[in-house]
């Protein structure tokens, strides 16, 4: 099989979903995820390299910057689909459980446990959930109004909320140079966020992320998936990969086995 450019594509290229195509949101085809990368972030997922940083980093500001434009509220970091938050919640929820019932005895409410809350938002997940299992939750966002707003929220939570934990620290950065503190967190929470990131950040956040995690600790990743290839939204600079993409960029990260 020839690419246009006539080399060869091997099996295991093929395997690892390089040649699988995609649109961005103005209807543009990229036939390829190299392809993708290369035009929309100036990355060489194949080298593992950056060729222009200037566009890398338009990458990342304009997706800040429609964030920032973006109302601090929980139907506006849904999108305008707030009413999805308590099926989302509940959903978390009940797998946040299984997975504690799972754990060996000393994976338990006996010790303390401190979660991760990574893309938080308003603080959305940490307030419905995450202080309603563990002890202590950073929160990690690089949007400030985002942040300040939960802050605000957490601080301070609402009457009648039902609170175990408490919202300990709140970091006003993105994932992208985020390190995350040694050995501090049993669980890193990432949800709705991942899909700003680049293939090779993506790669290099959670290797990053996994010195963060105490022995037993696991990361809780959610994040929409395509039917096939790629949508790529130029607005907020996100990606939805089909199932597959994202699993080989999470192999590569060395975080599955």
């Amino acid at each position: 099989m020839e690419s246009k450019s006539g080399s060869s594509r091997t099996t295991s290229q093929i395997r690892r979903g390089e040649y699988i195509g995609g649109l961005d949101s103005d209807g543009n085809h990229c036939s390829t995820r190299l392809q993708l990368w290369a035009k929309e972030t100036g990355e060489d997922i194949s080298s593992k390299t950056c060729f222009d940083p200037a566009k890398k980093r338009e990458w990342y500001d304009k997706g800040v910057a429609y964030w920032e434009r973006v109302e601090a509220s929980v139907n506006g970091v849904l999108g305008g689909y707030g009413h999805v938050n308590e099926r989302d919640i509940t959903a978390s929820d009940r797998f946040l459980l299984d997975v504690f019932n799972g754990m060996s005895a000393d994976f338990s409410k006996s010790k303390h446990l401190v979660a991760l809350d990574c893309g938080a938002g308003v603080g959305r997940v940490t307030r419905d959930l995450l202080i309603r299992h563990f002890h202590e939750v950073d929160l990690v966002e690089p949007v400030p109004h985002f942040l300040d707003t939960a802050k605000t929220n957490l601080v301070t939570p609402s009457p009648g909320l039902s609170v175990f934990g408490r919202a300990t620290n709140f970091y006003c950065k993105p994932l992208q140079v985020f390190n995350p503190e040694e050995k501090r967190y049993d669980v890193i929470w990432v949800q709705w966020c991942i899909g700003h990131l680049t293939n090779q950040d993506f790669v290099d956040f959670f290797k990053r992320a996994k010195a963060g995690l105490k022995a037993n600790g696991f990361f809780v990743v959610k994040k929409n998936t395509a039917k096939q290839g790629f949508i790529v939204d130029k607005d907020d600079s996100s990606i939805t990969s089909y199932k597959g993409g994202f699993q080989r960029s999470f192999f590569q990260s060395e975080c599955m086995h």
